[in-house]
């Protein structure tokens, strides 16, 4: 699988009693590891035994760092250098479980760094069946930058799998990206401009989530996975929509890239010729198993293969 994933970040995971603004905290336990939702797909692939490879920018001297951090963890990468320095992303986790996240724009593009990248991804994608365009773009980037990659790989004869927001998903649904993958939220921004609370589970939910998927496929895109946290996810293609429960976890460590580790799941079934129903189900499975972890990407290929049996469409 190639993983289109642009915006790396350098990701300092804070461990704090509680998350107290205003206020001067001692953490408990901090980690910096290379991040960014791209990378985090990698993981997933790496874990379940899936050759992949990542596409990224590499800004200045600290995207240099984090490249030679990637393969210290065993990430095949292919980088396009360009100025600027690479972004940062600080998750602070509390004892309660909830997280905070605050994420850094990344240096601004110049035009033709984006065609570079473009031309990136077109030569790497030999030998793939599936690319994964996950991720935010930096500062910059072309409203239509996963639309024209997901079109490099049809035209390569690959699907392409979506995961981003707002008007960047908007145009990859407008221009037939084979899946996207927005949660609830984004989805219902996208198609309404809602901004409201989003329920945790219940039949509210699925009937949103199913809407919303649905909407995404009446818009142009070739099939839909919208996600709703704990409750689960509503796939949609051109033959309608169905629900899928998501199975129970165990303690949720981390929940911090769940929707990177469904992309990834996805994404491994469909490079082994799953059918699609059989790969959303891998997807579900596999989110719910890297909650379990304190890693985001990092997922246990047997929880994984246990939890894909209860991802069945309800």
């Amino acid at each position: 699988m190639l993983i289109a994933g642009p915006n790396l970040t350098f990701d300092r995971t804070v461990s704090v009693p509680a998350l107290r603004p205003g206020e001067v905290l001692r953490a408990t336990q901090v980690a910096v590891t290379p991040g960014g939702k791209g990378v985090n797909v990698a993981r997933v692939c790496r874990e379940l035994g899936q050759p992949a490879v990542l596409a990224a920018l590499l800004p200045g001297r600290t995207g240099a760092a984090c490249a030679a951090l990637l393969a210290d963890e065993s990430i095949a990468l292919r980088g396009v250098q360009v100025p600027g320095e690479l972004r940062s992303a600080t998750v602070f986790l509390e004892d309660d479980g909830r997280a905070t996240v605050l994420n850094e724009p990344g240096p601004p593009l110049a035009p033709e760094d984006w065609g570079r990248f473009e031309a990136l991804v077109a030569e790497a994608l030999a030998g793939h069946t599936v690319l994964a365009c996950s991720g935010s773009l930096p500062p910059e980037a072309p409203v239509d930058a996963y639309a024209r990659l997901a079109a490099i790989a049809r035209a390569a004869g690959a699907m392409a799998i979506v995961d981003i927001s707002g008007e960047h998903l908007a145009a990859a649904v407008l221009r037939g990206a084979d899946l996207v993958t927005p949660n609830l939220a984004e989805a219902e921004a996208m198609l309404h401009g809602r901004t409201d609370e989003i329920v945790a589970a219940g039949d509210e939910v699925r009937g949103r989530a199913e809407a919303a998927a649905v909407a995404l496929v009446a818009r142009g895109a070739r099939r839909a996975l919208v996600t709703a946290a704990e409750a689960g996810a509503a796939f949609a293609d051109v033959a309608g929509g169905r629900w899928y429960a998501a199975p129970g976890v165990g303690v949720v460590r981390n929940p911090i890239g769940a929707g990177d580790a469904v992309v990834g799941g996805v994404g491994v079934a469909l490079e082994r010729g799953a059918e699609w129903a059989v790969a959303v189900a891998a997807g579900l499975a596999t989110g719910a198993a890297s909650v379990e972890t304190e890693v985001a990407g990092l997922v246990d290929p047997a929880r994984v293969a246990a939890l894909t049996a209860l991802s069945t469409p309800g």
